[in-house]
């Protein structure tokens, strides 16, 4: 399983940047994706996830407090992607950001923890300059 995440750089506050991971040696629509986050110092912290498909093309999301209203996840199924849009950024998004997933049967639950998630990407780097 390869997670691959791609996106991040240096952005003033107040600006955006699209995070994307490419998901490969899993079964895609089987895993519920998230995005979780580490600065310097800090623990590693939730920020966004997404459920596998029910439904049609239905997904349930949740986010971070710190994030809501200025980051969106999102995926591609057909594509194996999971991307987070992040709008109005602040110096506190300052981290190194990884995309993680985990096997869930149940298609609209999703986890918050990292210890719920099995497979994590390498990480990509946002700095926001204030």
């Amino acid at each position: 399983v390869q997670l691959q995440a791609s996106g991040g750089g240096l952005v003033q506050a107040g600006g955006s940047l699209r995070l994307s991971c490419a998901a490969s040696g899993l079964t895609f629509n089987q895993h519920a994706m998230g995005w979780f986050r580490q600065a310097p110092g800090k623990e590693r912290e939730f920020v966004a996830a997404i459920s596998r498909a029910w439904g049609r093309d239905n997904f349930n999301t949740q986010y971070a407090d710190s994030v809501k209203g200025r980051f969106t996840i999102s995926r591609d199924n057909a594509k194996n992607t999971v991307a987070l849009q992040m709008n109005s950024l602040k110096s506190d998004d300052t981290a190194v950001y990884y995309c993680a997933s985990h096997y869930i049967r149940r298609a609209d639950l999703l986890q918050v923890t990292p210890s719920a998630y099995q497979y994590w990407g390498q990480g990509t780097l946002v700095t926001v300059s204030s």
